[in-house]
């Protein structure tokens, strides 16, 4: 029986180049790079095995509903993309952003995501963002205000549907702005009084919408 060995990931070229970084050092850099793959080395495996497994599974039952995967496997469009999730899902020991990557793979397989260029600019959203992020962003596109609110503020609304950022205004108007900077939302700011009407409209842009739809599991 043979056996498919991975090839070496971004992450190995990485650990290897710090690596041999850390050999030059003088005296230090036997030790240290004894120390870097103790610390490092093994939760990296571990990342990857999990990850792998978990993709692995997600497209087994899919298999099971009819999908092709020796077509997947000669999809280079698919494979890349496959790549680029893996290398952002080593990177992050954030569940909520793994399952954004896997989802995000998954539609990619059945066929049910933009063009490949939209398809890389959606995976480094993901890479980028932390998953108060897509929260937030979620928010922008569902926001639920108290009944009977007359007027208010976005942020007042924000605070009461993720009560963890509570008091929080300096984090969150910078999760907001990295939002708009990058064309996901469509209101600049959060601190503008508006009736209670206007606080329930969505504030996610056709791009924040696309993310969204993207990352969920299908």
């Amino acid at each position: 029986m043979s056996v498919d060995v991975p090839e070496p990931s971004k992450g190995d070229f990485a650990h290897a180049l710090a690596k041999a970084g850390l050999s030059i050092i003088p005296v230090v850099g036997g030790p240290a790079v004894e120390l870097f793959q103790l610390l490092v080395q093994p939760p990296l495996e571990r990342r990857r095995a999990t990850w792998m497994e978990q993709v692995g599974k997600k497209l087994l039952v899919l298999e099971e509903k009819g999908l092709d995967l020796s077509k997947l496997q000669e999809n280079d469009q698919f494979i890349t993309a496959v790549m680029q999730a893996s290398s952002a899902a080593i990177r992050t020991h954030q569940q909520a952003k793994l399952d954004a990557l896997k989802n995000a793979i998954i539609h990619i397989a059945i066929g049910k995501a933009p063009e490949e260029t939209f398809q890389h600019l959606l995976l480094s959203f993901i890479d980028e963002f932390s998953e108060m992020h897509f929260r937030i962003l979620a928010f922008a596109n569902a926001p639920v205000a108290p009944a009977g609110l007359s007027m208010g503020s976005l942020a007042h609304i924000l605070e009461d549907n993720i009560p963890s950022l509570r008091g929080q205004n300096t984090l969150y108007n910078q999760l907001w702005k990295d939002l708009y900077v990058r064309g996901l939302v469509s209101t600049e700011g959060l601190n503008t009084t508006m009736s209670g009407s206007g606080l329930s409209q969505s504030r996610a842009s056709p791009i924040g919408v696309t993310l969204l739809n993207f990352i969920a599991e299908s």
